[in-house]
């Protein structure tokens, strides 16, 4: 009798009357504790799926967005969802086609981030190349004859005219297309630039 007397005295979650009470904040009512156990059981295989379709970031902000819409449900829904993985799984395909659809709208498509960007440094390939290319080009122009070579590199370096290359060698314009035609033709049959 004093065992179903004291019973009657307790309050419910096996608080008896003379116990103190935790503070509000520590209380947890059972559908928090569902919504826990359902994150704690669901979120890594669900963060798994939305990390190998898009970023880091993205992905932990649409699984958060997948539980705030479970816990916007009342506690009764949540409890008559048969499958609550299939459920995250479906809300996780949804907001993956409202974020592309999203992205579309905004371009987002187009962004490049930093990051990804690799910066280029001097191509040293090419670098090598084009001093490979003026060793063989120099070389083809020390066989040229001294005043075919003069003319070439009066008109191709400097930027001097025929007619002002004639008046400094004091050949004819003639003389001096010549040696140009001479100097070219020379340079394409014995370079392997082409």
């Amino acid at each position: 009798m004093l065992e179903s007397m004291r019973l009657a005295h307790e309050l419910p979650g096996g608080i008896g009357e003379g116990d103190p009470l935790p503070p509000e904040d520590r209380v947890v009512p059972a559908a928090t504790r569902r919504l826990e156990t359902l994150f704690r059981e669901h979120r890594p295989r669900l963060l798994r799926f939305l990390l190998r379709r898009t970023s880091n970031d993205t992905a932990e902000d649409l699984t958060q967005q997948a539980f705030a819409r479970l816990a916007a449900l009342d506690h009764a829904a949540v409890d008559a969802i048969e499958s609550p993985g299939a459920y995250l799984h479906r809300t996780a395909v949804n907001l993956l086609k409202d974020e592309a659809k999203s992205a579309a709208r905004h371009g987002a498509h187009l962004h490049v981030s930093m990051d990804d960007v690799a910066i280029m440094g001097p191509d040293q390939i090419a670098a090598l190349e084009a001093r490979d290319m003026l060793a063989r080009l120099e070389a083809v122009m020390l066989r040229l004859k001294p005043r075919t070579r003069e003319i070439f590199l009066a008109h191709r370096i400097d930027g001097y005219s025929y007619a002002e290359i004639a008046a400094r060698t004091g050949l004819g314009i003639k003389a001096v297309e010549k040696h140009m035609s001479r100097a070219i033709a020379y340079i394409d049959d014995h370079s392997s630039f082409r």
